[in-house]
């Protein structure tokens, strides 16, 4: 006796950082792992290891633990010091109890992320 079955596929479920990236047309998917600092936060160290998940050639998105809210000014940079920008939040979401983030670079940064 023969018994058709069927399954369901599941879709991968979207992050909350694509969530957001939807919002910016033009970004791409990256991983690069950064150090997020605060700049002038006189409540202590804030400063927080993380991955920046989409950028656009004057914006990055990431999640993030730090207290961040619209206009914060950030420091931006990867491990080996050849990536140190400044950027202003322009966007964040709360979501599932995950706060993810946009910022703008307040400087050009040339050639940050290369398009093919």
């Amino acid at each position: 006796m023969h018994r058709q079955a069927t399954a369901s596929a599941r879709a991968p479920r979207e992050s909350t950082t694509s969530k957001l990236a939807r919002f910016f047309p033009n970004a791409t998917p990256v991983r690069i792992p950064v150090r997020l600092t605060r700049v002038a936060d006189h409540s202590g160290i804030a400063s927080e290891s993380t991955v920046i998940e989409y950028g656009t050639t004057n914006e990055v998105l990431f999640s993030s633990t730090l207290p961040l809210e619209f206009a914060d000014l950030l420091r931006v940079q990867n491990s080996d010091g050849t990536f140190d920008a400044r950027a202003c939040v322009v966007a964040v979401q709360y979501n599932d109890g995950r706060t993810v983030v946009a910022a703008r670079f307040t400087d050009h940064v040339p050639n940050w992320i290369v398009k093919s």
